[in-house]
């Protein structure tokens, strides 16, 4: 597929460089370059991006574009978000086509996680 004219890369603001990248590690297994003391470079994301020195935030409330994930376990995402310091914003819900979760990173950006699969129930419940 030729990248002529596709989404090739992503910028977010951050509060905190040093907090969102033990967050993104953590969590998702990113990877990072650092360009300075005010830019950050994310690798091993399905696109490369990177975080920018700034006191915004990214929130569908402003009127954001919405950055939604995949999981294939929703619940163990969840929990591992929740653990590196991630805000649950809308606990795991059903919509159409599957259940997702929004969540904030340290820095109050509001990211998204959604998967096509239902969670087992253990049949002794």
């Amino acid at each position: 597929m030729s990248a002529h004219e596709k989404i090739n890369y992503i910028e977010f603001p951050v509060k905190n460089i040093t907090a969102t990248k033990v967050f993104f590690k953590e969590v998702f297994q990113w990877s990072f370059e650092d360009y300075g003391a005010d830019y950050t470079a994310f690798l091993n994301a399905g696109i490369d991006g990177g975080f920018y020195k700034s006191d915004l935030v990214v929130s569908t409330e402003r009127g954001s574009a919405l950055v939604v994930f995949y999981s294939d376990d929703l619940e163990s995402t969840e929990e591992k978000i929740s653990h590196a310091g991630g805000e649950i914003l809308a606990p795991i819900f059903d919509f159409p086509g599957g259940r997702r979760f929004h969540f904030a990173d340290p820095n109050g950006n509001e990211f998204a996680v959604w998967s096509d699969k239902r969670q087992v129930v253990d049949a002794e419940e």
